[in-house]
């Protein structure tokens, strides 16, 4: 136990501001996700596909480090987006451990659509902010990822 207080710890200056990020991710999550889910897709399905976009495929591992989906979680929106027609698995002859994934001829087609679409619905946002703030904001953000 430290000396340490609650009283004390509730006056810690980053406070306000943790809460502070933790509102903007929650009101940037909602807003993308409403229009993500237009398209019939989860967030963790945009994320695959947009992932996906503009590749020739990747294995499951990349795509893991490339999105926001943990790894568990990672297969079943697989089956999901596979059961959409979106993507398809390969098992490469050279290595029969690995898994790449593409998207098929819907998945792409869907890309061409959605993607543009969905960073043209985000940019209505992002506008308000000039180059230099949101080049600000990606170093702030990325310092304070680097401390955790």
């Amino acid at each position: 136990m430290s000396d340490y207080s609650a009283k004390a710890a509730a006056t810690e200056p980053f406070i306000p501001t943790m809460r502070e990020l933790v509102r903007a991710y929650q009101a940037f999550s909602t807003y993308s996700e409403a229009h993500v889910r237009q398209f019939d897709l989860t967030p963790a399905q945009f994320d695959v596909i947009a992932t996906l976009g503009n590749t020739s495929g990747m294995c499951m591992g990349e795509i893991g480090e490339k999105t926001l989906i943990t790894k568990g979680t990672l297969t079943g929106v697989m089956d999901r987006l596979e059961k959409k027609n979106l993507v398809l698995r390969e098992i490469p002859a050279d290595n029969r451990r690995s898994v790449i994934v593409k998207l098929t001829h819907e998945g792409e087609a869907l890309f061409e659509v959605i993607f543009p679409a969905h960073i043209a619905y985000l940019k209505e946002r992002f506008e308000q902010f000039e180059t230099s703030e949101l080049e600000l904001l990606r170093v702030l953000l990325n310092r304070l990822r680097l401390a955790f």
